[in-house]
């Protein structure tokens, strides 16, 4: 899908178009769609034709196109989200499942585009994100040397900014893997979920590796939560989670109280491999309250009518 600034988005779809409910998959930083695997298989062996599930790669991500330094921003982010909405689904409503990054685009996207999110949106499931930047961010480690950690983390973020569309290196890689074994996951860590966390990263352009690292630590959307209504919403946070830990989740609670949060005991940040039961009940649970917030026809006027009965 071309975006407004000549970038294309790499796009997946899974369900029919005429689908009452459309659902779309925002994946965490340095990541790709896949990581979503299993709420895909999940959705639409359980709700059938009554979802439409999209998924895509970010900007500097996966197989979409590599966005320039001065693009690599959350307020980008949530433009092409405004902007992907508005061609792969014009009509209809939408629920929005984001995980880390992910979750901080919708709210990015709520932000910035209050009137559409409002009319469009009629649910959100928040996995393992945040509404405060790198605020309660401590990787694991005592407080007295996660400064120095972020330093180090910043600075590099800097360097890594302006290399532009090159990808990690594949031994770079294999030398990492234990650190991001460590940083990402929790107790248990299965190798095929490992695998696909480290092609992900493969995939990512060093520019937005790098270059949003600044909007992504300074982003405070709390108060933009507080407005949102009373919309269905779940949010999902593993207890060992050493980016965005439970307090990232209490916050957003605080702020929207009718969130209904589940903490996955022994989980690390990637919910959607080590936890998929949880985060699919979750998911289920906010897309078939939207399906049943959708008005009944009577049997012959339309699809929705048939789509609800079912649901």
């Amino acid at each position: 899908m071309p975006l407004s600034d000549g970038l294309r988005l790499h796009v997946t779809q899974a369900g029919p178009a005429t689908a009452p409910v459309t659902v779309l998959l925002l994946h965490g930083w340095n990541l790709d769609h896949r990581t979503w695997h299993r709420q895909v298989s999940a959705l639409t062996a359980t709700l059938g034709d009554s979802v439409r599930v999209i998924g895509y790669d970010a900007r500097g991500h996966g197989r979409s196109g590599v966005s320039a330094l001065g693009t690599a921003t959350l307020a980008r982010l949530g433009d092409d989200l405004a902007e992907l909405i508005d061609t792969i689904a014009p009509t209809g409503p939408v629920v929005l499942a984001g995980h880390s990054l992910g979750g901080m685009t919708i709210m990015e996207y709520a932000h910035r585009h209050p009137d559409d999110f409002a009319a469009r949106v009629a649910g959100l499931v928040l996995v393992a994100t945040t509404a405060e930047g790198h605020t309660h961010t401590c990787y694991g480690l005592p407080s007295r040397i996660t400064w120095l950690v972020r330093l180090a983390e910043t600075t590099g973020a800097g360097v890594l900014a302006r290399c532009g569309g090159l990808r990690t290196p594949g031994p770079v890689l294999q030398a990492l893997r234990p650190a991001l074994r460590w940083l990402l996951f929790g107790d248990d860590c299965a190798a095929e979920d490992l695998d696909l966390t480290t092609s992900a990263v493969a995939r990512a352009a060093l520019v937005s590796i790098g270059g949003l690292r600044t909007s992504v630590g300074r982003q405070h959307r709390l108060e933009t939560l507080t407005r949102l209504g009373d919309l269905p919403v779940a949010a999902l946070v593993g207890d060992r989670d050493r980016l965005t830990p439970p307090r990232c989740s209490d916050s957003i609670v605080e702020a929207l109280p009718a969130t209904e949060l589940t903490v996955c005991p022994g989980a690390g940040h990637m919910l959607l491999l080590e936890r998929p039961d949880e985060v699919n009940a979750a998911l289920l649970g906010v897309v078939r309250r939207a399906l049943a917030r959708i008005p009944r026809q009577p049997r012959g006027e339309g699809r929705r009518a048939h789509v609800g009965d079912h649901a």
